[in-house]
């Protein structure tokens, strides 16, 4: 069901005093509370909400936590906890009066994000950005550009181990010499594949025998390919005069990839670096 306003009642507590009498109304917070327009957060989450069923957490309450949770830098369980000890908190999400209970389960902070989704906490941050604008502590200059920090944010960087560079290598090669019009023996396209994905099982399981043999037929598939591109080229160049560049800097470094060792100087991190630049370049 949907979720009922926060009213302000119309006669005072006799017993009590209003947070808005106790608090400093120059306090970033307070301010803030005045700034964000409520009804429109609740018209735009209410139409979430059923119809029928139990009354739902107030919205603004929910959208102050959630605001206060990342300003703060706190947990679902802890931004609840100092809710009760912050009357400026109580005021953003809403109270007309200080509160000493909880006001929510923390799970219902998981739940109101599944309900609202991306879409609405793209919603919430156009509001703080909205906020900021209109009361000039955020320059429209400052939200032209975006910097996004990805420190700890997963990456599509794969670790250059060995048997990754011979299969980069051999698929490098293949590629360069079907653009130069060089037909190989074999490209060993589907067997370095599944080498390839085998040597990665073997290492996980700790099974070392068996994936230094998936990696020595990675290797074996490198050196067979080097070696053909070097008699068809060494043919062309007999048979038309022709000269590849590009093929002949691409075929050095797939040589140190096949000749190198565990302690060589050039280490699998700059050999990946310069397989990948010379197999998108040539």
């Amino acid at each position: 069901m949907k979720p009922k306003k926060q009213e302000r009642s119309g006669c005072d507590d006799l017993f009590r005093m209003r947070l808005e009498q106790i608090l400093d109304q120059r306090h970033a917070l307070y301010r803030l509370g005045g700034k964000i327009d409520w009804t429109v957060v609740e018209d735009h989450f209410g139409a979430l909400y059923s119809e029928e069923g139990h009354p739902g957490i107030p919205i603004r309450l929910m959208v102050g936590l959630h605001y206060l949770k990342h300003t703060f830098n706190e947990s679902d369980e802890t931004v609840v906890a100092r809710w009760v000890e912050n009357p400026y908190w109580q005021y953003l999400c809403g109270e007309e009066y200080f509160r000493h209970e909880i006001p929510i389960n923390p799970s219902q902070m998981t739940r109101f994000r599944e309900r609202i989704g991306k879409e609405g906490c793209e919603f919430m941050l156009g509001l703080t950005v909205v906020a900021g604008l209109n009361t000039k502590t955020v320059s429209r200059a400052s939200v032209a550009i975006v910097n996004v920090d990805t420190t700890v944010q997963d990456k599509a960087i794969a670790f250059p181990t060995d048997a990754r560079l011979y299969h980069k290598a051999r698929g490098a090669l293949v590629r360069l010499a079907k653009q130069r019009g060089i037909d190989l023996r074999q490209s060993y396209e589907r067997v370095s594949k599944r080498a390839l994905m085998m040597n990665g099982r073997y290492a996980h399981a700790r099974q070392m025998r068996r994936a230094k043999r998936e990696q020595k037929r990675l290797r074996t598939y490198l050196g067979r390919v080097i070696r053909d591109i070097e008699r068809k080229v060494g043919l062309q160049q007999t048979e038309a005069g022709q000269e590849h560049p590009g093929l002949k800097r691409l075929l050095e470094i797939a040589k140190r990839i096949h000749a190198q060792q565990r302690h060589d100087r050039s280490g699998p991190k700059s050999l990946n670096k310069s397989i990948s630049g010379k197999s998108a370049t040539f």
